[in-house]
């Protein structure tokens, strides 16, 4: 009876020890998910360009064109010109995409720049970036304008070259 009664005590106080060890790891492994959450680092939200986004050129038959370049160096166009895709080196979730596209020659889409072509930079924080453009004396062309691909506004260079600034929706494939 007393051998049983110390058997007893003996596998309970096991029991013991096995569920605090228990609760220890689950607790470091606890404190360990939270440091790692702490120490991710935070996504960068500085107004700056992060790529080329486009590129626009004026063409005296933009179908022709389009026609041209798919024939001859097997560019997939379609109606609005060619879409490339690629995947952000720092986030490989993450597609961007770089639209070319020729428009027809005398196009408004370009004024009120006087030159033949326009490039598009894909932007992080178009808010921040149009704000501090003010702030510097450049021209804003226009107001952001919110659409289905993201956020887009013009500014002009110091050189008269119209430049598009786009800040896409983040598109996870």
């Amino acid at each position: 009876m007393m051998m049983n009664r110390l058997i007893t005590g003996i596998s309970i106080a096991t029991l013991l020890v096995a569920c605090n060890q228990t609760n220890k790891k689950t607790t470091n492994m606890e404190e360990q998910k939270n440091e790692t959450k702490q120490t991710a680092p935070a996504k960068d939200t500085t107004p700056k360009v992060t790529g080329v986004g486009g590129v626009f050129f004026f063409s005296e038959n933009p179908k022709e064109a389009r026609e041209w370049y798919r024939k001859n160096l097997g560019l997939e166009t379609n109606d609005y010109g060619c879409t490339f895709e690629s995947r952000d080196l720092n986030s490989p979730d993450e597609v961007n995409s770089l639209q070319w596209s020729p428009f027809k020659k005398g196009s408004e889409y370009f004024a009120p720049s006087k030159k033949e072509f326009m490039i598009n930079y894909r932007v992080q924080n178009i808010e921040g970036l149009v704000k501090n453009l003010k702030e510097n004396g450049v021209t804003v062309v226009d107001s952001i304008e919110n659409s289905e691909f993201g956020k887009f506004v013009h500014i002009m260079d110091s050189e008269g070259n119209k430049i598009e600034l786009w800040e896409p929706v983040v598109e996870k494939r």
